[in-house]
């Protein structure tokens, strides 16, 4: 990268955190998107000041082309394009928001995936826990899938966060929304193994306040936890990724006769709508069911009327 656009970024994530006060999520998923976009912007011997709305049209074609983002990823693109671009037009180093004229694409009301539970117990079975860091592994995804916490709430986590004694876990979440969520006796069983036999070797002479540590002795990330998950799913035949886990908790809690409010506190979602696409969820799973079996019972009455 260029020096002068690398001024610039640095310029720009600045304002991100000082000014805008933006979440540390915000900032990390924007310097993602900024860095691919001056790749491209390099490539295509382009500039900042010259970038107009058919280029930025072509660099999130070719990032859906070559990356294979999906609508949602797309969004997240032309939001940080966007501000990005509001930035150099009050830094007057162009006069015009070139990202305003992208529309976002219409994202459909998706079904999450989720795992049953024999496919989830297979799946942890498979992580290779001889190891400290297979050890913190079997942990992290043993307490996302048994809290319902999205991902960068896990990594998020210091260890005075984890209350042992009542079985509670203060998170939090997103817009840096406080709550407590409730994890169960395995997931307790294998943050106590990491604390006592792997925590202490993966922080070393460290003092970082974080429950989960990589083997610098820091802050373990959401793209190394998304990695160490994908390689353990594939072991164990499994298509799903990281944040499956929290669809499949929230399944299961509804499937069991739990209320939709509570479901709604757990998770931690400001609007009950979105809790309610996991009812969804629990439809198509029975309706799954039906299929499976519909064929024995139509068999079966068919038997009945020879008789």
């Amino acid at each position: 990268m260029v020096v002068h656009n690398r001024i610039v970024l640095e310029q720009y994530y600045s304002r991100l955190i000082a000014l805008e006060r933006r979440s540390p999520l915000t900032v990390e998923t924007y310097r993602f998107e900024m860095h691919r976009f001056f790749e491209w912007l390099e490539e295509a011997s382009g500039t900042v000041e010259t970038v107009d709305i058919q280029g930025l049209s072509r660099y999130l074609e070719k990032r859906r082309s070559t990356d294979g983002i999906d609508s949602r990823s797309t969004a997240k693109g032309i939001s940080a394009l966007r501000s990005f671009f509001r930035f150099t037009v009050d830094e007057h180093i162009r006069r015009d928001n070139p990202a305003a004229l992208l529309e976002p694409p219409r994202r459909g009301r998706r079904l999450p995936a989720v795992l049953k539970r024999e496919a989830v117990d297979r799946m942890l079975t498979m992580v290779e826990s001889g190891s400290p860091e297979g050890l913190r592994n079997r942990a992290i995804y043993e307490l996302i899938y048994s809290a319902g916490l999205r991902v960068s709430e896990a990594v998020s986590l210091n260890v005075r966060d984890i209350m042992f004694s009542e079985g509670i876990a203060r998170i939090w979440g997103k817009g840096n929304k406080e709550r407590l969520v409730v994890f169960g006796g395995e997931a307790a069983e294998w943050l106590k193994r990491y604390l006592d036999e792997a925590r202490p070797l993966l922080v070393g002479s460290g003092n970082s306040p974080a429950l989960f540590i990589c083997r610098t002795g820091t802050r373990l990330s959401r793209k190394g936890m998304w990695k160490n998950y994908a390689g353990t799913a594939g072991r164990a035949g499994v298509s799903s990724k990281l944040h499956t886990l929290r669809h499949s908790f929230a399944t299961e809690l509804l499937a069991g006769g739990a209320d939709l409010r509570s479901v709604q506190e757990l998770l931690g979602h400001r609007d009950l709508g979105i809790t309610q696409i996991y009812t969804h969820v629990d439809v198509s799973l029975l309706r799954e069911k039906y299929r499976q079996y519909m064929p024995k019972l139509q068999e079966y009455g068919a038997h009945h009327e020879r008789a």
